[in-house]
């Protein structure tokens, strides 16, 4: 798999380079933390095998990529950004309000999402996404009512999981795998608890009870990380109750310092798959 991210990536990078490179002395990268690692890899090859600078790869997340490849064309705006979703409508809007009307959109694999905290913490295992979502969700259902999530700890909920403070570190929302976090736990935990139910029988529309499914608590309990997982690793190295997650590649990185947690349901880590992306501008392929 890594193989097939790694050649697609090559030849994304590769077809922005002849003109991109006459224009300034290097291509440049931004976006996803979570394809950060291969694309740096991508890029130093690159420049150790062809007569052009190595690429500059920067991360940031995926939207912030994704806005900075829109602001135009020229020496001064990115020529790759590194996504892990799909561009949206508004994003393409955007680009051709720019002038970024040519884009090539090249899929390089999937990857996954993991749950980890500290190697000397307590262990997460047999977690479910009603056991996330009671802990990070916004509002939650307990003993029959929607009420502002009250709860303090993971045995609160579940006898099963440790009895420490809840310190959920999650991607912010710039970053594609908030998008996946949301999608495959918060929303999939909050129908299992019955909150989404519950909501929709308070008065609330479908798409009013989901977009409020997504939302996660405000106490300082779920913790937005607007930076790269790096960033996400400090918090839990600082805190041995903390549980964060993280890109697939980062994780089998960091072996040595995050401890995996475990889905009950799967019996195996928590890797919800998504497409990684890589978008250039077609303009760059005219060679």
């Amino acid at each position: 798999m890594k193989f097939v991210k790694l050649t697609a990536s090559t030849l994304a990078i590769a077809a922005v380079s002849a003109t991109a490179a006459a224009a300034r002395d290097n291509v440049q990268v931004a976006g996803s933390s979570t394809v950060l690692p291969y694309a740096s890899i991508v890029a130093e090859l690159f420049g150790d095998n062809t007569d052009f600078p190595t690429p500059v790869v920067e991360s940031g997340g995926s939207s912030a990529g994704l806005k900075r490849f829109c602001e135009g064309v020229g020496e001064n705006t990115i020529d790759v950004a590194n996504a892990s979703r799909k561009i949206r409508e508004k994003e393409i809007k955007a680009c051709a309000e720019a002038g970024v009307t040519d884009i090539m959109e090249v899929r390089i694999g999937y990857d996954g999402i993991v749950f980890a905290s500290q190697q000397t913490g307590p262990s997460f295992t047999e977690f479910t996404q009603s056991d996330i979502f009671n802990a990070l969700g916004g509002t939650v259902l307990k003993d029959g009512e929607l009420v502002e999530n009250p709860y303090n700890t993971w045995a609160e909920f579940n006898a099963d999981l440790p009895d420490v403070e809840i310190a959920g570190f999650i991607p912010g929302t710039k970053h594609g795998t908030r998008e996946v976090f949301e999608e495959k736990v918060l929303l999939i935990g909050c129908e299992a608890t019955g909150t989404m139910e519950a909501m929709i029988a308070s008065g609330m529309s479908e798409d009013d009870a989901e977009d409020a499914c997504l939302d996660v608590r405000s106490d300082g309990k779920s913790v937005d990380i607007d930076g790269d997982y790096t960033e996400t690793l400090a918090r839990i190295n600082s805190n041995p109750n903390g549980v964060g997650i993280f890109g697939l590649a980062f994780y089998e990185n960091n072996t040595d310092k995050l401890k995996v947690a475990t889905m009950a349901a799967l019996h195996r880590r928590l890797k919800p798959f998504r497409p990684v992306n890589t978008l250039c501008r077609v303009r760059c392929t005219s060679t």
